[in-house]
């Protein structure tokens, strides 16, 4: 099965316009994070005035924790939302099963 194809509505060999919006709302999450990523670690770690044309060793050694450090908290942060998110489905579940308290 294609990413962009799918069963169902389509017939096939048509390219779903849900999952390409999907897709391409997929992609800009992913590049402002990368983005966001990048000037945040920047700002952190190299100087605004370049000596040199490549990195030196403490700018790379704190580039590279600055992006361990952000990947860390991003998951941390999307675990929290996730099980969040699953409590609130939860809720709502009790809710329609036994009605509005």
């Amino acid at each position: 099965m294609s990413f962009l194809g799918g069963r169902g509505s389509t017939p096939a060999g048509q390219v779903n316009p849900e999952r390409v919006e999907m897709a391409m709302q997929e992609l800009d999450m992913i590049t402002d994070v990368f983005n966001k990523l990048v000037s945040s670690c920047h700002n952190k770690c190299v100087s605004p005035r370049y000596a040199e044309g490549d990195l030196n060793k403490g700018e790379s050694v704190c580039i590279d924790r600055c992006v361990a450090k952000f990947f860390e908290v991003n998951k941390k942060v999307g675990e929290k939302l996730q099980s969040m998110g699953a409590g609130a489905a939860a809720t709502g579940a009790t809710q329609s099963a036994f009605g509005t308290l």
